[in-house]
């Protein structure tokens, strides 16, 4: 008996307990016994929501959109958390050797030569050693699983790379390459919503400076841009669609010759643009993108089968949204 209430209060004690740490982090979802806490969910979807922020003005609309990422984020750490699942059963995980070599080919690949420069090369993108390596092991895990379950579906064929070529043939008679420079506000990629913000303004302030008459972007950028382009005026060439990461090249695009842009959020930090010039580009014959554009339907593809792989396991699972 004395056993039987001593294990009744260890229960209500621990109860109170988890009620009290729900009040500081709520539960976002449960995955069969995983919990996915708010916190989580939020730091996902930090980089819209500060751009719904700043840019979303109306209330209602606000807190819909608000809505809306906070679920797609949701749902993309649910699916995460059931494929760790599957990792861990099918004995997927990622070797230290493994990870070790993956670690050296970046290292090449930015002709980094020793392990203090690594560090700094880290530390401006918001990361440790050792979460860049946890980051590292669970993409590199996930990559195994996608390999053996999803790979085999994925098949591109002839006829498939033609229609592609087709599309492509539309888009590029009408496009062009642009000269951009930016001057980037760095924000950690832990910061909090009031630092994003911050970030936001300081580049908003950046923006405006850069708008004056008479104003020279390229030596603002110098003294200014927190980026490893600053010295040479924030500089990035000529760029075509399909280089930079989405959001700045949606507003690289949309730019005119000599216009500045508001600030621009990605996972680095806030961006402002200007455009120096644009120009038209030839189309490429067919022999000569069809790899390019195979690599690119592959990706589609295996897009595609990750979601339906992904949904498959979500029936088989029990999955509690509770936000």
């Amino acid at each position: 008996m004395k056993k039987l209430i001593g294990t009744m209060v260890a229960a209500l004690l621990l109860s109170g307990a988890v009620a009290r740490a729900e009040m500081v982090d709520r539960v976002a979802a449960v995955v069969n016994r995983d919990v996915i806490a708010l916190s989580e969910v939020e730091k996902r979807a930090a980089p819209e929501l500060a751009r719904i922020n700043s840019a979303v003005r109306e209330p209602q609309k606000r807190a819909e959109e608000r809505a809306r990422v906070l679920k797609s984020s949701l749902d993309t750490l649910i699916g995460e958390k059931l494929m760790e699942e599957q990792i861990r059963e099918l004995g997927l995980a990622v070797t230290e050797s493994e990870l070790d070599a993956a670690i050296a080919d970046v290292k090449r690949q930015n002709n980094v030569t020793d392990e203090e420069q690594f560090e700094r090369l880290l530390s401006g993108e918001g990361l440790t050693v050792k979460s860049y390596k946890d980051f590292l092991r669970n993409q590199m895990s996930r990559m195994k699983l996608v390999q053996l379950k999803v790979t085999p579906k994925v098949k591109v064929s002839e006829e498939d790379l033609k229609a592609a070529y087709t599309q492509y043939t539309k888009m590029e008679s009408g496009d062009a390459e642009v000269h951009a420079r930016h001057i980037l506000v760095q924000v950690d990629a832990k910061a909090t919503p009031e630092q994003v913000e911050a970030g936001r303004k300081k580049a908003l302030v950046l923006a405006e400076e850069a708008r004056k008459p008479g104003v020279d972007f390229s030596e603002l950028a110098k003294k200014k841009s927190e980026g490893p382009s600053a010295a040479d005026g924030g500089d990035l060439g000529f760029f075509r669609r399909g280089v930079m990461v989405p959001a700045f090249e949606r507003v690289a695009f949309a730019l005119k010759e000599g216009e500045v842009s508001e600030p621009v959020r990605t996972q680095f930090g806030w961006h402002v643009l200007k455009v120096e010039e644009r120009r038209a580009v030839d189309v490429a014959p067919f022999e000569q993108v069809k790899g390019e554009l195979e690599n690119r339907l592959k990706m589609q593809k295996t897009e595609k089968f990750v979601e339906q792989y992904v949904q498959e396991l979500r029936q088989n699972a029990s999955v509690e949204v509770k936000i």
